[in-house]
């Protein structure tokens, strides 16, 4: 016990002073360690593309269309979305409120801009599916991006694919398009999104 004890106050004694040059000299990085440093900082710094995203933040009212089969009515419903930066002004959060077939819908996407692959990059999740979607894809100086993304159909339990675009028509309303396959397996407008900003 004795022992134990002046074990722990010699350890004690020595902190204060390798706190302090911890503080005062920080261990060095080699060459490699350095190099790896950064790489990293470059990868997670915000730039252009970010900036760019940032200035879609804000609230949005939503015309939403969407298309069973090819020539069929749209079934038509509104709704809400929030936009705002998150991490550091890295990547854009985007949260939906609406209904879909008479049933209460919410969604959670995220989309930012990758510095590694110099892709935009997109997630999905909403209050219909358990699964997630992915998608990468290009935007181009105006806003204007396509993307192709993938999700887990519930009914066939393939994987489903589609091409998303977006564009803005004016400074302040920007459609969205989902394209993906018809009954016939040849690609079809699946869903339309106007968001109208406040």
């Amino acid at each position: 016990m004795i022992r134990t004890l002046a074990c722990t106050l010699a350890l004690a004694a020595t902190l204060p002073v390798l706190s302090t040059q911890a503080q005062d000299a920080p261990p060095q990085m080699s060459p490699e360690e350095a190099t790896m440093m950064a790489a990293y900082q470059k990868a997670g710094t915000p730039g252009t593309q970010h900036a760019q995203l940032a200035k879609t933040a804000g609230t949005y009212d939503l015309a939403i269309k969407s298309w069973n089969a090819p020539g069929a009515p749209p079934v038509a419903s509104t709704g809400t979305a929030t936009r705002s930066m998150v991490l550091g002004g890295r990547v854009m959060v985007e949260d939906m409120q609406s209904e879909m077939y008479g049933q209460p819908f919410t969604g959670h996407g995220m989309h930012g801009y990758d510095n590694v692959t110099g892709k935009h990059w997109s997630t999905w999740n909403d209050s219909m599916s358990t699964g997630l979607m992915v998608a990468n894809g290009t935007c181009d100086e105006a806003g204007a991006c396509t993307f192709t993304g993938s999700w887990n159909d519930p009914v066939s339990k393939a994987e489903v694919s589609a091409r998303m675009t977006t564009q803005w028509t004016s400074p302040t309303v920007e459609v969205f398009e989902m394209h993906g396959p018809g009954p016939d397996g040849k690609e079809m407008k699946m869903m339309e999104i106007t968001y109208t900003k406040r």
